[in-house]
């Protein structure tokens, strides 16, 4: 399915707002976290975060959600990819797994332009999600792989 464009490109205004949504997503499912220098205690997901996404890492599956902001498309808001991942995820300035990690699914989403009911988000194949719904499936999606490899 094709993503509509707009007549006009949006505002800064829009894009802010958009931006806004997409950090609070970020912020829910991975917290950026205050730097200690104690130990923290192990946990069986860890929650990586950058600039414009994150990486949730369990022990044999993961689950990325990326934030393309349209630079080069100026008609458009932009599109978030959620990705669900069998094994280790790389990332910038770790250690390489031994093995590449491989994509089981991936779903990509994009900003409603007017939303209505606080949906925000829209597959492609129509479906809405707001926020909260949006970070409850991609948690529930990581679950799904985890339960797959056990």
């Amino acid at each position: 399915m094709s993503h509509p464009h707009r007549p006009v490109p949006p505002t800064l205004k829009e894009r802010n707002a958009v931006q806004k949504i997409v950090d609070q997503l970020l912020d829910e499912l991975a917290p950026e976290r205050v730097l200690k220098r104690a130990d923290r205690p192990p946990v069986t997901i860890e929650a990586h975060r950058t600039p414009s996404g994150c990486v949730l890492q369990g022990p044999t599956e993961a689950l990325s959600v990326s934030w393309f902001a349209d630079a080069t498309d100026q008609a458009t808001l932009g599109e978030l990819q959620i990705v669900v991942w069998k094994g280790v995820v790389s990332r910038r300035g770790a250690t390489r797994p031994s093995t590449n990690a491989v994509v089981v699914s991936e779903l990509v989403l994009r900003p409603v332009e007017r939303p209505a009911d606080e949906c925000v988000w829209r597959a492609d194949d129509g479906t809405l999600f707001d926020g909260a719904r949006l970070a409850a499936h991609c948690l529930a999606l990581l679950e799904g792989q985890r339960d797959e490899t056990m």
